[in-house]
């Protein structure tokens, strides 16, 4: 019965740290542009971050397929991102 109040206290304690942070979508959208700007492959393309409860969208318009994906793989790196919406337009224009 002594054990009770420990493992009460122990959960208490330790329920914070496996509870997950939720990031700011302005904090997420923020770092994925930084992501993409500082990429030499995909830095100089015009791409729109969106996001909602970390789930990212991007939109616009690249050169090649391998900087649309990319372009995906920068943004699921950042830390908040749970997802993410591809809707990048491959376009040599």
């Amino acid at each position: 019965m002594r054990l009770v109040p420990f493992a009460l206290v122990f959960a208490l304690v330790l329920a914070p740290l496996f509870a997950q942070k939720q990031v700011p979508d302005g904090e997420v959208i923020d770092q994925v542009r930084v992501k993409l700007v500082n990429d030499p492959d995909v830095g100089g393309m015009k791409i729109d971050v969106d996001a909602h409860d970390g789930a990212v969208t991007l939109t616009g318009k690249v050169r090649t397929d391998k900087q649309r994906t990319k372009a995906e793989k920068l943004a699921k790196k950042v830390k908040g991102v749970t997802s993410v919406d591809n809707k990048l337009v491959v376009s040599p224009d």
